[in-house]
């Protein structure tokens, strides 16, 4: 497998283990509200509905989502199961354990044996019996440190049926290693966009290498993560999208998009508009000089 920067339109298809995905998926994070958890304004539930279902519409078989993406009157999950009910067959839907939040909303992070917990609740509000795909994210203050229990204790309840497939999230390289040691991977979720670090690129390489799919989030809001993008978008960035009659949005995951074939994007929106640039930006073409201007951008405008 290569790396390499594309230079064909990043659209197709990439495979989670035996489950094949469109390219350009969707974040379930920014469903509830105007912001996500708590904070902002929330959203019109059946507003929420019509984002999914047009997703769907418009060609989108991969969801991000976790038990833990939800609101005092919103539940990421739920409007998932509610909107698309039975599910259509091809569907992926993705999710991730270990970070958790209380129904006060505080959040905590579970030990081993709490994972199954998880996973069931995941299971119960998707009104599932198994899980496609579940990534173990790592907490910051684990990123050097060793995963081998927590990831162990999923390839548990994979081979309990509770699980089809595995992946991991932010993560280094040495991460990668020990977990393919214990159990098949099929993705990383790290965050990655314009400006990231060396270290990032690192993980994306290696996956490239091994075949795996590289799931970047935050590819759109950068250094302003959950708040959204922060304000000053280089120039840069607003050139290239000029050019192209598109959104600096669409630009970021155009490029992150063409870092490689198994490069997919989970952007996530509330708004059918957003939706339908995030799913055009799988079309855009950035040429070899537009890719290596943005490449060259340092890491502050990310």
């Amino acid at each position: 497998m290569t790396s390499e920067p594309m230079t064909e339109p990043p659209t197709g298809t990439w495979q989670l283990g035996d489950l094949t995905v469109n390219r350009v998926g969707f974040g379930a994070m920014r469903l509830t509200g105007t912001e996500p958890f708590d904070r902002g304004v929330p959203r019109d539930r059946g507003t929420s509905i019509g984002v999914l279902r047009r997703a769907v519409e418009l060609g989108v078989n991969h969801i991000d989502t976790a038990a833990f993406y939800f609101s005092g009157t919103r539940s990421a999950n739920e409007l998932i199961n509610r909107a698309l009910a039975p599910y259509p067959k091809d569907l992926v839907i993705t999710t991730k354990v270990w970070p958790g939040r209380d129904p006060s909303g505080a959040w905590w992070w579970a030990d081993p044996e709490q994972l199954r917990g998880q996973v069931e609740e995941n299971i119960r509000q998707l009104g599932r019996d198994h899980l496609d795909v579940v990534n173990l994210r790592v907490p910051p203050s684990r990123r050097n440190k060793s995963i081998s229990e927590h990831f162990g204790a999923l390839a548990e309840l994979r081979d309990a049926g509770l699980i089809r497939h595995l992946g991991i999230s932010n993560v280094t390289s040495e991460q990668l290693h020990e977990a393919q040691a214990i159990a098949p991977v099929v993705c990383v979720q790290n965050p990655y966009g314009i400006g990231a670090a060396a270290k990032d690129r690192e993980v994306l390489r290696l996956c490239g290498d091994r075949g795996l799919a590289f799931v970047p989030f935050f590819a759109i809001a950068g250094s302003g993560r959950e708040a959204g993008p922060v304000p000053g978008v280089s120039e840069e960035v607003h050139a290239v999208a000029r050019a192209h009659g598109a959104s600096p949005a669409q630009i970021r995951l155009a490029w992150t998009l063409q870092q490689g074939p198994h490069v997919l994007a989970i952007p996530g929106t509330g708004d059918s508009h957003h939706l339908q640039q995030n799913v055009a930006a799988g079309a855009i073409h950035l040429s070899v000089q537009e890719m290596a201007r943005l490449t060259a951008l340092s890491p502050p405008d990310a």
